[in-house]
Order: structure tokens, then sequence, then C-alpha cells
């Protein structure tokens, strides 16, 4: 069921990841992010895998909760998997039938690309939804784009607004849950049919989740309204965020894996 997705959801845990200075995950996730897109040879990609691994036990995810994140991911890779497959015309052929060829580039850039996504939703929750909370999240990105203040950027209502889009995220996927079931025991059928009927039939569910999400957002706006808030101008922090010696390991441990694997990389080629 929709409930049993992970995406987007804080996992709380003890762990030295959980621990870790909000912001350093978050430089550490764009490093991250630049060497799943930069590596490419298959030891490299396996030892990334190896890399997360590693994250995954520093963070004392349980593996179905791991599961629960990447599943929901696995139909979009699956489809890139197949269009790159059918597009890509490059390399050697190796099967043709009418308009649709096949070629070993492009099996193995379809592989590539598939894997990359599979990394990079991994890294996304290890770095910052499974291990960080919204609130906290929102203050490592308020702090790291402080110097935007100069240029009369709104920072601290921009990292607002992402740390409620991210709090979100679940409750949408429960509200979507409970209107299937509701709409499931008056009768809807969202399995069976044509495909255009089934599209249909999305829409009972469409439709009183954009109800119930404008509801949601004009009740947080009467609330915060309610508590005087007036944006980021003179407001304190209850924890203030302060890097650590733990910090400083985590971060240089993570970076030396990120620098290795491209070098490894570099020297396959």
């Amino acid at each position: 069921m929709l409930s049993d997705i992970s995406l987007g959801k804080y996992y709380k845990a003890d762990s030295i990841l959980h621990r870790t200075d909000p912001r350093i995950k978050a430089l550490l996730y764009v490093v991250y992010l630049v060497v799943i897109f930069l590596i490419s040879s298959p030891v490299s990609l396996g030892a990334l895998a190896g890399v997360i691994l590693i994250q995954i036990i520093m963070a004392k995810v349980r593996p179905s909760v791991v599961w629960k994140t990447v599943k929901p991911v696995l139909p979009l890779s699956i489809f890139i998997l197949i269009l790159n497959i059918l597009t890509i015309r490059q390399g050697n052929l190796l099967f043709r039938w009418q308009f649709i060829s096949i070629t070993d580039y492009g099996i193995s850039r379809a592989v590539l690309m598939a894997i990359r996504l599979m990394f990079l939703i991994l890294s996304t929750s290890l770095m910052l939804t499974l291990t960080t909370t919204p609130l906290k999240i929102a203050d490592a990105l308020e702090s790291l784009f402080s110097p935007l203040k100069i240029f009369k950027i709104p920072v601290h209502e921009m990292a607002m607004m992402m740390s409620i889009a991210l709090r979100f995220i679940p409750t949408l996927i429960e509200e979507t849950d409970k209107i299937m079931k509701a709409q499931v025991s008056r009768g809807a059928d969202y399995d069976t049919g044509t495909f255009v009927n089934r599209v249909k039939g999305y829409l009972t569910v469409l439709i009183p989740l954009f109800i119930s999400s404008f509801r949601r957002a004009e009740e947080l706006s009467v609330a915060m309204d309610a508590r005087c808030y007036k944006g980021g101008e003179g407001r304190t922090k209850l924890n203030p965020l302060r890097i650590k010696g733990t910090d400083v390991l985590v971060v240089l441990f993570l970076t030396a894996c990120a620098a290795g694997l491209v070098v490894m990389d570099l020297t396959l080629r």
C-alpha cells in the first residue's frame, strides 16, 4: 500500500549520520550527486554501491526501509531502461525488427542511466530525508544560502517552503492511501479495465486530494499568522547548528571515498 512507501519520510534512529550537521550532509549530497553522474565504469559503480552500503550501515537504516524507499522508483527506472535501449542507435547492432534497433552501446547506456537513478534516490534519502528532519534541512539550507541575502533574496522563506514541501510528502502519501481505500469501499476499481478507464478512475482520487491539500495549506497559513510569523527577520534558533569533531571525521571519510571513486574511474578508462 501507499502507506508503506518510505520515500521522503524521516527515519528516527541514533546513528552517526543522524547526528551529523545537516549542512555537511547537504554538501556531501552535492558531492555524491556529481560523483554519480561522473563515474561510468562497472568497477567504479560497484565501488559506489559499496560506499552507499557503508552509508546505510552508518545510518542504521533497516534493509526493509531501504527497499520501501527504492521500490516506488523501480517502475520509472525500468521505463528509462527500456526507453534508452530502444532509442539509442549508436554501437554494434545486436537486434533489428522493423523500426526497432538494439545495440550493445544502447544496452550499456540504458543500464548505466537506470543504475544512476537508483543511486541518486538512495543518496538523497540517506543524506537528507531519512537521516535529517525537515526542520534541520530548512536550517541547513538557510545557513548555506545566507550569503545570498546580500542580493535581497528571501533565503529564509525559500528554505521554509522547501521544509514544508518535504514535510508534507509523507502526509500526501498517507492521504492518497486513505482516499483510495475509501473509494474502493464504495466500489471503485483501480486494477482492472482498460488503461483509459483506470486513468479516469484515478480522477476520483485526484480531486479529493487537491481539495484536501488546499485545505491543509489554508490551515497552515492561518496557524502561521496566528503565531505572528513574519519571515526570518529578527528570528533566532532554539538549537543553533554547530559543527563537532565527529562531523569533521564524517566529511573527511566520505569525501575521501568520493575522491577515490573518481580517481578509480579515471584510471580504469
